[in-house]
């Protein structure tokens, strides 16, 4: 059985991400506070077209510049599983 990996690397992540047509988007929320905070999403197409971002789910596309550099911010890796499903976990959680 395969085990699950975490992408740190921003080369890493912006490849594997790409390679399965996905794109990198920002929404902001607020968190229980009332605070608004930064929440990170990737969009992957389905299909032959490329993702695509609606304002009801409340993202934005954005640049993998910024993506990047909140993904650094908040301290958070990126959980690649042997299915090529991922998702976004605290860099801590991988001690």
């Amino acid at each position: 059985m395969t085990q699950a990996h975490m992408l740190t690397r921003h080369r890493d992540i912006q490849n594997w991400v790409s390679d399965r047509k996905g794109t990198p988007a920002i929404a902001r929320v607020r968190n229980s506070l009332g605070e608004m905070r930064a929440q990170l999403k990737l969009r992957f197409a389905q299909g032959p077209k490329p993702a695509s971002l609606s304002v009801e789910d409340g993202m934005s596309p954005c640049s993998w510049t910024a993506w990047l550099a909140e993904l650094d911010r908040q301290q958070l890796a990126l959980k690649v599983e042997p299915t090529g499903q991922c998702e976004l976990v605290s860099r801590q959680a991988m001690n």
